[in-house]
């Protein structure tokens, strides 16, 4: 199969591949996601395939107004209609209890009695599902355990040749995953299953408390919310982060360059000005701005990790572990498999 970069003007092809049952993968604002019919059993089954993606791993519903999330789910509570009203179209996935088994098909659920809707804030990709006269299932259009793609090219180069096209809406502006947010128990309290780019604190200024899941999932269970199982968002090379409190970026690089390593950091310009016998160097922000670094993260590892760079390792920066911070680190966290530079 030859995989096309459709551009905005084309889009009625993607239209017409989507409703045909074909995968397209389509622009959001915080990564690009692999589009397929959520109702098409078989077009969703190949999603899974083109990814290499777990079956059991649960997929984000992907809708263009809010009435599309109706005809599957019991209830929206006040306080999802709330978050919907304020935050959609936006980077928050907030997952329901369907009204049946059947509302939507299994593979879309991973057999869970609940599921994940979002409403991406990008208007080619909105217009896609309202032409496409369905819901979208999205999961990021990578190779599964690979960096999320935040550009077509990322996407053409891990999937060409295993979807019908990717429809370029150019670079996304957040970077990494939506917000996850379980809304299911209908007395419960509202639990945050992955971060995102909507703190806990913006949405608690909306509903109330919320609490942030603690739970690491063991692999006999089943997940509520994709991210939380399996290794993500890893290059091939080895990451290995660098404690911003340490501050031991030069003894880092010098102990690798011992060990005749090729080197490659992701920092802000500031302090790599400070250091030398680095390979290659990824901007990862501006000044020291977790928003700004939490936009490139993702396209700064799959650079260094470019064959043609050749490096033995990718060294990045961490941040404090609040508000964006708490979502910018746990996707470095699981890319670099939690190894933190200790001298």
């Amino acid at each position: 199969m030859e995989t096309k970069i459709i551009h905005p003007q084309e889009i009625e092809e993607a239209v017409k591949a989507i409703k045909e049952g074909e995968l397209v993968s389509f622009p959001t604002e915080t990564v690009y996601g692999l589009g397929a019919d959520a109702t098409n059993e078989e077009a969703v089954k190949n999603v899974y395939l083109a990814k290499g993606r777990p079956s059991d791993n649960p997929l984000i519903v992907h809708v263009a107004s809010c009435k599309q999330v109706t005809p599957f789910v019991s209830n929206i509570p006040e306080k999802a209609q709330r978050l919907m009203d304020t935050f959609w179209p936006g980077p928050l996935t907030l997952i329901f209890k369907l009204k049946s088994a059947e509302s939507l098909p299994s593979v879309v659920t991973g057999g869970l009695e609940t599921a994940a809707f979002r409403m991406p804030n990008n208007e080619l990709t909105l217009q896609l599902i309202k032409e496409s006269e369905t819901v979208l299932v999205g999961p990021s259009a990578n190779t599964s355990g690979l960096p999320s793609p935040t550009t077509a090219n990322h996407v053409y180069q891990d999937l060409a040749g295993k979807i019908f096209g990717v429809l370029d809406g150019g670079a996304s502006f957040v970077g990494i995953e939506s917000t996850v947010l379980d809304m299911s128990q209908e007395d419960g309290m509202p639990v945050i299953l992955r971060p995102g780019a909507i703190t806990k604190e913006q949405l608690e200024e909306m509903i109330g408390e919320v609490e942030m899941d603690q739970h690491i999932l063991t692999e006999k269970e089943a997940p509520k919310a994709p991210g939380m199982k399996y290794k993500h968002y890893s290059p091939k090379t080895p990451v290995i982060m660098i404690d911003y409190q340490k501050n031991n970026w030069q003894e880092a690089i010098n102990e690798f360059k011992n060990e005749h390593k090729k080197i490659g950091i992701m920092t802000h310009p500031e302090k790599k000005s400070l250091l030398n016998g680095y390979d290659a160097y990824y901007k990862l922000s501006q000044k020291y701005d977790v928003v700004e670094a939490m936009r490139y993260l993702f396209a700064g590892l799959r650079y260094l990790d470019e064959d043609k760079l050749d490096l033995d390792i990718i060294l990045v920066e961490t941040y404090p572990e609040v508000g964006a911070g708490m979502a910018y680190m746990n996707r470095l966290k699981k890319a670099a498999n939690q190894k933190t530079y200790k001298k």
